[in-house]
């Protein structure tokens, strides 16, 4: 068995379990190249876990896309979380459109509006939700569990592809047929919002695109923070 083959299989493990022992669960997915190897793999295998994806209202349309990508590939429609509305306009009138760029807290907080609250509402009443991180795409993400408590939705959370490389990704995708977003192919390795989101150089890390203006210890948005520090709590054998 090749070094994928083995990460297929076990990571079709991980996803029974969690049809299994964690129902109802489900599966968070930016529509980038890593969600779309569990969206297919979710799919085929016909695992019973929900696939849902987070409108912020500033994606790019390439990203929007996929969503219509998902449908006539797989037959298949993703739920829809958006921010609220009135939420988004307070913050606008309060402090402009993209005042994201004047400091890491108005950056956190355009991010809690948009991706956190309506992933919270996503997130509620199920027992356990899924990601597609890996631990070799930033500096905050080298102690990431495949399996860990998530305290601040009272649930577990897996994330699958922990071990899987960027090389592992694309093979799979090149092999399997996955469709993809087309901004991976305009040197986009990590895709969110898109005034947030910029090509990389050759020889940049995988997220250095996000939020480049940042240092690289503060480039997350909150969906996996609890209060200010990384949701890393528990090992948990997967």
């Amino acid at each position: 068995m090749s070094d994928l083959s083995k990460l297929i299989a076990d990571t079709h493990a991980t996803l029974s379990r969690i049809a299994s022992d964690f129902s109802p669960a489900v599966f968070a997915s930016s529509l980038a190249a890593e969600d779309m190897v569990l969206t297919d793999m979710i799919l085929k295998a016909k695992h019973n876990i929900g696939i849902f994806s987070l409108e912020t209202g500033r994606l790019h349309k390439e990203t929007l896309a996929m969503l219509d990508k998902v449908k006539q590939h797989y037959g298949y429609d993703i739920a829809v979380y958006k921010p609220q509305q009135d939420a988004v306009d307070s913050y606008v009138a309060q402090h402009g459109l993209n005042a994201f760029y004047d400091s890491v807290e108005m950056r956190k907080e355009c991010c809690r509006i948009r991706k956190v609250e309506p992933l919270n509402r996503a997130l509620s009443g199920n027992k356990a939700w899924v990601t597609g991180q890996r631990r070799t795409q930033a500096a905050t993400r080298t102690s990431l569990l495949v399996e860990e408590d998530d305290p601040a939705h009272f649930m577990t959370k897996f994330n699958p592809l922990a071990d899987w490389s960027e090389d592992d990704i694309w093979n799979y995708i090149r092999d399997n047929g996955v469709p993809y977003n087309a901004l991976h192919d305009q040197g986009y390795p990590s895709i969110g919002c898109e005034p947030c989101t910029r090509a990389i150089q050759p020889g940049e890390d995988v997220r250095a695109g996000r939020w480049w203006w940042e240092n690289p210890e503060s480039k997350e948005c909150g969906l996996h923070v609890v209060d200010g520090k990384l949701i890393r709590i528990k090992s948990v054998a997967a």
